[in-house]
C-alpha cells in the first residue's frame, strides 16, 4: 500500500496536497488492508449478534481468534506475511475457508439461514471458490467431486485447487489417491516453490501410509495429565485414535458417540483422543462432565501437533480404527460409518 501511495503522490496536483491527498488515502485504504495485514469484513442477515472463530491450518495465525458480530456485521484484521488459508467457524460450527493474502481484504455477505450461499469477495481466489460453491450447492456428492476435478483441471495455478484436491480426493470418507496424484501432478506443473503445495504432498503421503491394512505408525506424546501416550496404550485390543476440538461440533458429536460405545463395551475398546485446541484449559473444560476416562493428548500446537503428524491426521474430526494386531482397519470414517463398523467389530 505504501508503494502505491508514494506513486500517487507524484501525480497529485499541488493545490490538492491537503484534502485531495486525504481523499485518495481513504479510497485506497477502503479497497484493501495495510501492508503486512489481511482484513475480513462481514455482513449477515438474520444474525444480529454472535461470535465466530478463526483458525489457520497453514499457521498464518497461532491459536484461535474470536470475531464479534454486532448489528449483523464484523470487521477483523490480522498480521499476514504470507498467503494461506483461514478457516472461519460459524455459530452452528460449519466452516468457511478464506484465502488470505498480504495487504488484501475480503468481504463476506450472506444469510445466516443459508450459509452455503455465502458470497466472499475481494480476491480472485475467494471469488473463484464462491463461484464453485454456488455451482455445486444443489448437486450430489458424486457430481460435486466431478466438478472439483474439472475446476482443478481448468485452474491448476489457483490456490483454490489445492484446497479442493485436499477436500474431495484426500480428506474424504472414500479417498481417491490415484486421481489425487494425477491432479497433484497437474498442479505442480503450474505452481512452483509453494509451501502449501509441499504440505499437500506431505499430507497425501501420510494419508496413503495410514490407509487400510497398513501397520499403525509409532507415535508418542503426553496426555492432559502429563502421562505418556504411545503405541503401548493400544494394549492389544481394538482401538480408535481420533481427533477433536472444542470448537468443532462435528468432532464433539463423534467423541460423544465413541465414548457411548466405549461405556457399552468396556475393556473391549480402547480410545485415544487428540485434541487440536490451542489451549489445554479449553480442552479440559470440554471434558469436565465426561465420565469416561481415556487418554487425551493436547499439546496446544493444533495442526502442528507432533502426534497428529506421526499418525497422518490433517483434519478435525478424523479417526483410525486399529486392530488387536496393530493394523489399520479404517481411516477417516464419518460418525455414522464409524459407529456401524465398530458395532460389527465388537460383536
Amino acid at each position: 500500500m505504501s508503494k502505491i501511495l508514494s506513486r500517487l503522490k507524484f501525480f497529485l496536483p499541488p493545490y490538492k496536497e491537503g484534502w485531495g491527498w486525504i481523499f485518495f488515502v481513504l479510497i485506497l485504504t477502503s479497497c484493501g488492508s495495510r501492508d503486512g495485514y489481511f482484513k475480513l469484513e462481514g455482513h449477515f442477515l438474520k444474525m444480529n449478534q454472535g461470535e465466530f472463530y478463526l483458525y489457520s491450518p497453514d499457521g498464518i495465525i497461532t491459536g484461535i481468534d474470536t470475531l464479534k458480530l454486532n448489528g449483523g456485521r464484523f470487521s477483523h484484521e490480522i498480521p499476514c506475511a504470507t498467503s494461506g488459508i483461514l478457516m472461519l467457524v460459524f455459530p452452528n460450527f460449519s466452516e468457511q475457508p478464506i484465502f488470505a493474502e498480504e495487504g488484501q481484504s475480503v468481504s463476506l455477505d450472506g444469510d445466516a439461514s443459508h450459509l452455503k450461499e455465502l458470497k466472499v469477495k475481494g480476491t480472485k481466489a475467494n471469488e473463484l471458490l464462491t463461484k464453485f460453491r454456488l455451482q455445486v450447492s444443489k448437486v450430489s456428492p458424486v457430481e460435486e467431486q466431478k466438478h472439483a476435478a474439472t475446476f482443478i483441471q481448468e485452474n491448476p495455478a489457483s490456490p483454490v485447487s489445492l484446497y479442493l484436491l485436499r477436500r474431495y480426493f484426500i480428506l474424504t470418507d472414500k479417498p481417491d489417491y490415484k486421481q489425487a496424484e494425477q491432479l497433484l501432478s497437474l498442479i505442480k506443473s503450474k505452481q512452483k516453490n509453494s509451501t502449501a503445495l509441499t504440505r499437500l504432498e506431505t499430507d497425501l503421503a501420510k494419508n496413503k501410509a495410514t490407509g487400510k491394512d497398513q501397520k499403525i505408525p509409532r507415535f508418542s506424546g503426553f496426555d492432559i495429565n502429563g502421562r505418556p501416550v504411545t503405541n503401548a496404550n493400544l494394549g492389544g485390543s481394538l482401538s480408535v485414535i481420533y481427533t477433536w476440538a472444542s470448537w468443532s461440533y462435528e468432532s464433539l458429536e463423534q467423541q460423544r458417540q465413541l465414548r457411548r460405545i466405549a461405556r457399552k463395551h468396556g475393556s473391549q475398546l480402547n480410545l485415544i483422543g487428540i485434541c487440536a485446541d490451542a489451549s489445554k484449559q479449553e480442552c479440559k473444560r470440554a471434558l469436565q462432565r465426561d465420565t469416561v476416562t481415556t487418554p487425551v493428548v493436547c499439546d496446544e500446537k493444533m495442526f502442528e501437533s507432533p502426534v497428529m503428524n506421526q499418525l497422518g491426521f490433517t483434519q478435525i474430526p478424523d479417526n483410525i480404527i486399529v486392530s488387536k494386531e496393530g493394523r489399520i482397519l479404517e481411516h477417516g470414517l464419518n460418525t455414522r460409518e464409524l459407529m456401524e463398523r465398530l458395532e460389527k467389530l465388537l460383536k
